[in-house]
């Protein structure tokens, strides 16, 4: 271990707790379920210890790097209710005595035998068939573990998934059933703005008729007035993955606006955005305070996504940035979200963000500093070869994924740079998760 990592543990260790973590060693909820819930494997253990487990596995990946400063992480000072994603799926559970056959057709199409078992929700509405589960499924599996309270996410979104259990009935909406392939709504998906406190509401469904769903939606609102917006996705696979291709909007304007590190920025159903707010600004303020922006560097961010990290640089001391990214959709949020805040100092284009940097490298354009956030499969070897062959400065590396981070950062210094500082986030709190920031430096500059 480091002599700053050790002189951090004796700082923050056992005999003196870090900010926010006091809680978790004495008088803090316990999470009834976490043996059976999965999500969250550390969630009743001290805070504290949880941290300084996870700079001990960053030690670990890190500690033979030469010279490299290795940071302690970053906690959050109350690591509870953090999440602002909330995602539910809905089952049926065992049957109620006296139930009658009925509820919303599982396939909506509009064929005789679908408006028929329409008719039939329309007649039992109010009396639901099943016991109806919601929660969080059990780890490696798809069985549902009820959870009406969870410790890590937002309790307003957890009320509107409940809220959505209690109106299936009555609106004659039957949980979608797995093995069979029947059943309406899949699932609730609720994104709450954390400065905005809007909340939009997604639901997944077996089909795209969805008759009462104007009353459905005033009165989900009426019981939970933070809702701004609902959407109905479509998903009619029978696959794992959550969300279709189709949607519409039901009620609001189909999308939220949340504030992060003085920027606004447009959410919609498929829209990218970290879950921890909190900790997502502590994240980009430091990718920008390593990146050491002057007002002069022309920044490349790779993997950029809908724009977040790339419009900060660009707010907050990068002369221009260029995002790229593959996906069309993305790039056009991230267009949206320039126009949005009024940043014009930051363009997005869709393509491979190797093959941007070889053109630039290969055009004698100059790159200063490179973001780059790619996925837990960390970098391939060619996006690497064209960073090193565009030779920027510095290079931000953040990442989900310290062991494939670890893996990158030594192909980097076989290229020419070094790994200077590396400081790991606490995103996900109680979880085995850790996010890091790496600022490498490219020998003997330019």
């Amino acid at each position: 271990m480091t002599k700053r990592l050790q002189d951090a543990h004796a700082l923050h260790g056992p005999d003196r707790p870090r900010k926010g973590s006091e809680g978790a060693r004495a008088g803090t909820p316990v999470c009834p379920h976490a043996q059976t819930c999965g999500a969250c494997q550390h969630v009743n253990e001290p805070y504290a210890a949880q941290l300084a487990r996870k700079d001990a596995r960053v030690a670990e990946l890190f500690g033979g790097f030469e010279d490299a400063e290795l940071r302690p992480i970053l906690g959050m000072d109350d690591p509870f209710r953090y999440r602002n994603k909330v995602v539910s799926p809905y089952a049926p559970g065992k049957k109620l005595p006296g139930a009658a056959p009925g509820g919303r057709a599982e396939k909506g199409k509009g064929s005789r035998g679908d408006r028929a078992r329409e008719a039939r929700g329309r007649r039992t509405a109010g009396r639901a068939r099943h016991e109806i589960l919601c929660g969080m499924y059990a780890a490696h599996s798809h069985r549902i573990v009820p959870t009406d309270g969870c410790l890590v996410e937002n309790e307003q979104a957890k009320q509107v998934i409940l809220a959505i259990r209690s109106l299936m009935p009555r609106f004659g909406i039957e949980p979608y059933r797995e093995d069979a392939h029947s059943g309406f709504l899949r699932h609730a998906v609720v994104r709450v703005g954390h400065t905005s406190g809007e909340m939009l509401v997604t639901l997944v469904t077996n089909g795209r008729e969805f008759p009462g769903s104007r009353a459905f939606c005033r009165e989900l609102a009426r019981r939970c007035p933070g809702i701004t917006t609902v959407v109905q996705n479509v998903n009619e696979r029978q696959t794992n993955v959550i969300l279709g291709e189709r949607e519409q909007v039901l009620y609001g304007p189909g999308f939220i606006l949340d504030q992060l590190c003085g920027l606004s920025f447009r959410i919609s159903s498929q829209s990218f955005y970290q879950v921890n707010a909190v900790q997502t600004e502590v994240l980009y303020r430091q990718a920008v305070e390593l990146a050491r922006f002057s007002g002069t560097e022309r920044a490349v961010d790779a993997y950029c996504g809908t724009g977040t990290i790339g419009l900060v640089a660009a707010k907050h001391g990068a002369a221009q940035v260029v995002g790229v990214d593959s996906v069309a959709s993305a790039i056009r949020d991230a267009r949206e979200n320039a126009r949005h805040n009024g940043v014009e100092n930051a363009r997005f284009v869709v393509g491979d963000a190797g093959a941007f940097m070889r053109e630039a490298a290969a055009g004698g354009e100059q790159v200063d500093v490179v973001l780059m956030d790619p996925p837990r499969a960390g970098s391939s070897e060619e996006f690497l070869e064209s960073l090193a062959a565009c030779a920027p400065a510095r290079a931000v590396y953040i990442s989900c994924n310290p062991e494939t981070q670890a893996r990158d950062v030594r192909q980097l210094e076989r290229r020419g740079y070094r790994l200077r500082t590396l400081q790991p986030v606490d995103m996900f709190p109680h979880t085995d998760h850790i996010e890091t920031v790496a600022l490498l430096e490219r020998e003997g500059g330019r």
